[in-house]
Order: structure tokens, then C-alpha cells, then sequence
């Protein structure tokens, strides 16, 4: 009996504790209750306001940086000025190049062909003469060609 006794004296302590907590915690509820804090759509306005302002802030920064980087882009070359000043200086040497060694080329081949016609003008004359000396030989030799035909 003893031990139901102390088990008693426990639960009535709970009970008083429990009973405790609870108006403790309706009394909190209505003070929540009483400090609820109104909202206002002009402070709410106000601060939506303040959002957009600072969003359009920002839009104005990105779409500035994004005209920024389309200029950049439009005016980018892909070979840089002065490779393209260098290639443009080889180009006008190879020209210049090929058109001296063609023309030296040319006169040259010119040259030899004079020099080609004066040795074969100089036998001509030469066989003319020899004809004209021994015109028994030439007779012959214009029988040879007859017959090689």
C-alpha cells in the first residue's frame, strides 16, 4: 500500500505541474493573440516598391553589360590588324617576286632565241656559201633529199 500511496503523491505533483503548464501556456495564447501585428499594405506596397526599384537597378546594370559585350563582339576581329598588315606585305612581295622572275625568265628565253636564230641564220649563211663554192655538192645533196622523200 505503501508504494500506492507514493505513486499517488507522484501523480497528483504531475497533475498540479501539468495543470500548471497549461494555464501558463493559454495565458501566452492570449497575449499572442493580443500582440498580433497588423499588416498593412502600404508598408507592404512600400517594400515591394523598394524591391522593384532595386530589380530595375540591376536590369539597367545587366542590360548595359550585355550592350557592352555586343559591341565588343561586333567590332572583334578574328585575325588581328596587324597579321593582317604582315600577310598583306608577304602577299606584295610573292607579287612582286613572280612578276620580276617571270619577266627575267621572259628575256631570257628571248635571248636564247636570238642568239638561237643568229647560229641558225650564221649556218644557213654558212651552207649557202659552201653551195654557192662547190655547186656540184649542192646538186647532190638536193638529189638526196628528193629521194629521202
Amino acid at each position: 500500500m505503501k508504494k500506492l500511496d507514493e505513486i499517488m503523491e507522484l501523480m497528483a505533483d504531475e497533475m498540479a505541474d501539468f495543470k500548471k503548464a497549461v494555464l501558463q501556456l493559454q495565458l501566452l495564447c492570449g497575449q499572442l493573440f493580443e500582440l498580433s501585428i497588423p499588416i498593412s499594405t502600404e508598408a507592404l506596397e512600400n517594400n515591394l516598391a523598394a524591391f522593384l526599384k532595386k530589380q530595375e537597378a540591376q536590369s539597367q546594370e545587366r542590360d548595359e553589360i550585355l550592350r557592352s559585350i555586343d559591341k565588343k563582339l561586333y567590332n572583334a576581329r578574328l585575325i588581328p590588324d596587324y597579321l593582317l598588315v604582315v600577310l598583306t606585305i608577304f602577299g606584295i612581295s610573292a607579287l612582286g617576286l613572280i612578276g620580276y622572275f617571270s619577266y627575267s625568265a621572259n628575256a631570257q628565253q628571248e635571248e636564247s632565241f636570238k642568239v638561237y636564230r643568229m647560229i641558225k641564220e650564221s649556218e644557213n649563211q654558212l651552207q649557202q656559201d659552201f653551195f654557192a663554192a662547190y655547186p656540184e655538192i649542192k646538186e647532190e645533196y638536193c638529189q638526196w633529199l628528193e629521194d629521202q622523200k
